[in-house]
């Protein structure tokens, strides 16, 4: 209903609910951009590995979703990004979600989505809790809100890690908390970091 009335309350009232019983939406079968979630909410994931949204060797459109309260006891409470997997994430909130690595979005193997007019914010982790990038990752960030998020060692709310070099640009990262980086940590990375409030 949001798709084709443009009213943004359908998107809280239309809800994808996980029940704590794995990840609430896969994209696995190597979809591109013309695969499109579009005015959901999804919440009560539960899963090892991407518990709101699990992508691998996938990259779909993912547009005006609310991503809350899902739990990965590894890596991706909100979105899991792998093997190449860069989806297209506009105007979408990942909040409230917890993971070790990238409780928000974890992207590693080569995953950089390009990520648009978002909010990242209030998730809660041990590393890169808003965004974690690993092993040649780099996502494209742009007019984004990385807030309150909170990391109990490395990157509050970005994490760079292992030749993962993210363009961060007319984005704040904002009131993180981190034991090193609060709002980014680079450990063998090089972020491009354009017109953005730390």
């Amino acid at each position: 209903l949001y798709l084709t009335t443009q009213d943004t309350s359908y998107i809280s009232s239309t809800i994808i609910d996980g029940n704590d019983a794995g990840s609430v939406v896969t994209f696995s079968n190597g979809e591109t951009s013309s695969a499109k979630l579009v005015g959901f909410t999804i919440q009560n994931g539960s899963a090892t590995y991407g518990a709101g949204i699990y992508c691998n060797v996938g990259s779909p459109t993912i547009s005006d979703v609310r991503i809350i309260g899902n739990t990965a006891s590894f890596s991706g409470g909100g979105i899991f990004c792998d093997n190449s997997s860069s989806p297209i994430i506009t105007s979408t909130t990942i909040s409230g979600n917890t993971g070790e690595y990238g409780a928000g979005i974890y992207c590693t193997s080569s995953s950089s989505p390009t990520i648009t007019n978002a909010t990242i914010s209030g998730n809660t982790g041990e590393y890169g809790a808003g965004i974690s990038c690993i092993s040649s990752s780099s996502p494209t960030i742009t007019s984004t809100m990385i807030s309150g998020n909170t990391a109990l060692y490395h990157g509050g709310g970005i994490l760079c890690n292992y030749s993962s070099s993210p363009t961060i640009t007319n984005t704040t990262i904002s009131g993180n908390t981190g034991s090193l980086g609060g709002g980014v940590s680079c450990y063998s990375s090089s972020p491009t970091i354009i017109n953005t409030i730390i």
